[in-house]
């Protein structure tokens, strides 16, 4: 079987429909389909996946009656957003004269109901809430630094259901959209299935899905060129490569915040961990072939 990438794409390359910049949305969603082709032109399969905060929160805002769940948006989100993706992607592989086309999965993942996340759910979903919403509604609303907003558990995903159809497909040489938003949050009964109210960080997901497709690589794309040690201060150090110890030192340290470099470090470690031959890096759209050959990014090693 040849090479597999599973490479997560960074909300900044998808359109935020409340964005004030579309233009800059295009150029490194551009970055990211280049990043794509190159991939496959050096023979590599590949698996994207990708966030839907901005999504999610659009639809959430415009559902006034509330007549939809969360899981149902996590759902509807997958396929508007990997329609989209569809489309640029099988145009340009259409242009290239390349024999892949794409192939969309509605990605449903399996989470833990006694997770420490649904104790104290705390990641924010949806637009700013009216007072008679917060009120009435039967949510877990927290304030905010710009008001109340309904919050929910981040539980960390077990398993995928969807694994063997994507296994399939990237055997047919598919480019495979799939666990758009984290997945779509699921808990199994002794005999059903049940979407619960939860957000799955998307970079979590991703190192899964290496894990459980025995993936070469992983790539997480973001907006930065490298991780940072001493981020946006004079002593500021961009590494091209870092160990697990390394990772661990700084995260112990605070280098790498929670809410934002923390999950993408914590994923590519988990991702090495569970396979030392995979290569774990972390950088920006348009340098995912650089980063695979060290000439870009940074990779995460065992040691």
């Amino acid at each position: 079987m040849h090479k597999v990438a599973v490479y997560a794409i960074g909300g900044n390359a998808l359109q935020n429909p409340l964005s004030p910049n579309p233009a800059q949305s295009a150029d490194v969603l551009a970055k990211v389909m280049s990043d794509v082709v190159d991939l496959l032109e050096s023979g590599w399969g590949v698996i994207l996946t990708h966030g839907n905060g901005p999504q999610v929160g659009h639809l959430m805002q415009l559902d006034g009656e509330l007549s939809h769940t969360m899981d149902e948006w996590v759902s509807a989100t997958q396929g508007m957003i990997g329609h989209s993706l569809a489309l640029h992607l099988d145009s340009i592989l259409l242009k290239r004269r390349r024999p892949e086309r794409t192939a969309c999965i509605i990605t449903r993942v399996e989470v833990d109901p006694s997770d420490q996340g649904f104790i104290l759910p705390t990641k924010p979903v949806g637009p700013i809430l009216a007072d008679k919403l917060v009120m009435t509604a039967d949510w877990d609303i927290a304030e905010t630094v710009n008001g109340p907003r309904r919050v929910v558990a981040s539980p960390m995903p077990m398993n995928v259901l969807d694994i063997e159809v994507i296994r399939k497909l990237v055997e047919l040489r598919a480019v495979v959209i799939c666990g758009g938003g984290g997945g779509i949050p699921i808990i199994k009964n002794p005999d059903s299935y049940v979407g619960v109210p939860a957000v799955i960080d998307k970079d979590r997901l991703s190192a899964l899905i290496a894990i459980k497709m025995n993936a070469d690589a992983l790539i997480i794309s973001t907006s930065v060129d490298s991780v940072k040690t001493s981020f946006g201060t004079a002593d500021e150090i961009s590494h091209r490569k870092l160990t697990l110890d390394d990772c661990e030192s700084y995260l112990a340290e605070g280098e790498f915040p929670s809410g934002s470099m923390g999950p993408k470090i914590g994923s590519l470690m988990e991702a090495s961990l569970h396979n030392p031959s995979l290569t774990a890096i972390l950088c920006q759209p348009g340098d995912a072939l650089k980063a695979l050959r060290g000439k870009a990014g940074t990779k995460i090693v065992v040691k």
